[in-house]
């Protein structure tokens, strides 16, 4: 006979195998994996920029070792690896703009590369295995993810075509969902705060693989060269170079996300814009994913599912709650104990808000207008 204590034990348990938790957050070294497809006849050229660049990654914050290896079966492929102390720093660093004017001299030799990143789980001998215990803090146990992918761009555009960009972005005819056998676009959802766009994106598969089908849609090229007049920053579509500088600054990587383990069928999903002070964007962002994993372990709460995204000082909180925010406006306002630190972080003044009103603005001054709000038929 099954007990009182056994059958919520039971019912804990199949909550925590339904709770969804990625964060950057734990801690843990970080591995990253870099594959480098490199022009045929410049591996010279590439080895000494490499070689310049590591120089230079050595002095960054948080930078372990480096490790490149050249395939012993297709000379053109490279295999670039790095340690660091966690998973912060490297993404402080990628994102930044020193980064961008390291990697220029890679850009005339290199073909194709594609990045991975790892938290480190569990070591097995050598060097970093025989440090003093708790020197390196190795994530505790494996999370357990969806099977989705989670990205965002943002930019801004000219003050004053807010609503003409709105309009176009509002209007665009949703590419083909599928990219291939094992990759779909799942969910594109776009909201304007003032100037600024978030385009934030779903994907089961490859990531990569992904962005360049939607590229390749003339439909998408359509809305992309339609609000080219209105970008602050200047790009050439037709220009690879160009392009790809855009978007990489545009790029808005997912930080930390949290699934509650419940649905509902009054799920409004809402976007909210934190402007951090300068240099103090992941730690904004991580004070956010602290309470979006205690909202989330509330079974009576409102949060379904969160996702931090964030690059240099801009964060953006993509939130789906029960009954939506109007329903519940206490549900993404921060801890009244952390409130200090938020107003420390914030910069409240591109809110229009003092500390003593900050709480009160994150209602009204960080929510993102939506512009639309796209599922695929069978995601």
């Amino acid at each position: 006979m099954t007990t009182t204590s056994e059958r919520v034990s039971e019912s804990l348990m199949r909550q925590a195998s339904q709770r969804v938790s990625q964060s950057v957050f734990d801690g843990s070294p970080l591995r990253v994996v870099l594959l480098v497809d490199v022009y045929d006849g410049a591996q010279q050229q590439f080895l000494e920029a490499y070689e310049q660049l590591c120089n230079q990654v050595a002095s960054v914050p948080g930078h372990v070792s480096d490790q490149l290896c050249q395939s012993i079966e297709n000379p053109s492929q490279w295999l670039i690896t790095s340690e660091w102390e966690s998973a912060p720093p490297f993404l402080t660093w990628v994102n930044s703009e020193e980064h961008v004017r390291m990697v220029e001299p890679l850009h005339s030799c290199v073909r194709d590369t594609r990045s991975l990143r790892f938290h480190i789980v569990r070591e097995t001998g050598g060097p970093a295995a025989e440090t003093e215990p708790g020197a390196r803090r190795l994530q505790g146990a494996p999370r357990i993810g969806d099977g989705l992918i989670r990205h965002a761009l943002t930019f801004t555009v000219k003050p004053g075509s807010e609503a003409t960009v709105a309009e176009i972005l509002a209007g665009y005819t949703s590419p083909e969902p599928r990219v291939d056998d094992t990759t779909q676009l799942c969910r594109t959802s776009l909201f304007m705060h003032g100037n600024r766009v978030v385009r934030a994106i779903e994907v089961r598969g490859d990531l990569l693989a992904a962005l360049r089908h939607v590229a390749k849609q003339p439909e998408v090229r359509a809305v992309e060269e339609a609000i080219n007049p209105y970008l602050e920053q200047d790009r050439d579509l037709d220009d690879p170079e160009s392009a790809r500088v855009f978007f990489t600054r545009a790029a808005l990587p997912a930080v930390h996300h949290v699934t509650a383990g419940q649905e509902s069928p009054d799920a409004v999903r809402h976007a909210l814009y934190y402007p951090a002070r300068e240099g103090c964007g992941m730690r904004l962002a991580e004070l956010l994913a602290r309470q979006d994993e205690a909202a989330a372990d509330d079974p009576r709460g409102s949060v379904l599912r969160s996702t931090i995204f964030q690059r240099d000082d801009v964060v953006v909180r993509l939130v789906d709650l029960r009954g939506g925010l109007d329903a519940d406006p206490s549900a993404v306002l921060t801890d009244r104990s952390e409130a200090a630190e938020l107003a420390e972080l914030l910069d409240g003044g591109a809110l229009g808000a003092d500390g003593a009103a900050i709480d009160a603005r994150l209602l009204t001054g960080s929510r993102m207008d939506l512009v639309t709000d796209r599922r695929a038929p069978d995601a």
